[in-house]
């Protein structure tokens, strides 16, 4: 049974966000031998008016998030985009990538930047299904590459 979701704008530091956090650290370890990334940029850089940080809840359980902070004067990166293991093949991850991107039009971006793992196809997939451009021989090996990047350009929102 699938119920409403409700968009939570909160903060990294959050409890909510938590559950998603450590899984993500977990998920990122399994795969990569570290979860170091989680930690390199203080909460403060996902907070508005610069940043966000958003969880998708269903009956106030969080099932996905996602964050973006500023790359550059033009530019938000996506980081953090997540969803719970239980909930995954359901488009909450398109979800969250369509919040955090109309949330950054609407505070002026005009790109969004992101970079993913080597060994995360289906975030590679996922990236390339909703409009992203590959900055990255989409050809070559992955792991001969190291972070994947991506960028979409963004509409800018009507009045």
């Amino acid at each position: 049974m699938t119920f409403a979701l409700s968009v939570h704008r909160t903060t990294t530091t959050d409890p909510l966000a938590r559950p998603l956090l450590d899984e993500l650290a977990h998920e990122y370890t399994t795969r990569y031998g570290s979860s170091e990334d989680l930690s390199r940029y203080p909460a403060e850089e996902f907070a508005p008016p610069r940043g966000a940080f958003l969880l998708l809840l269903e009956q106030g359980r969080p099932v996905a998030g996602g964050a973006y902070r500023r790359y550059d004067e033009h530019t938000a990166e996506l980081k953090r985009i997540w969803t719970h293991s239980g909930h995954r093949r359901r488009g909450l991850a398109r979800r969250v990538l369509t919040e955090l991107e109309r949330e950054a039009a609407e505070r002026g971006y005009t790109r969004v930047y992101l970079t993913t793992g080597p060994r995360q196809p289906e975030a590679k997939g996922l990236y390339l299904a909703t409009g992203y451009r590959p900055l990255f021989d989409v050809a070559a090996d992955p792991e001969s590459i190291g972070p994947l990047p991506f960028e979409k350009h963004l509409e800018t929102p009507s009045p």
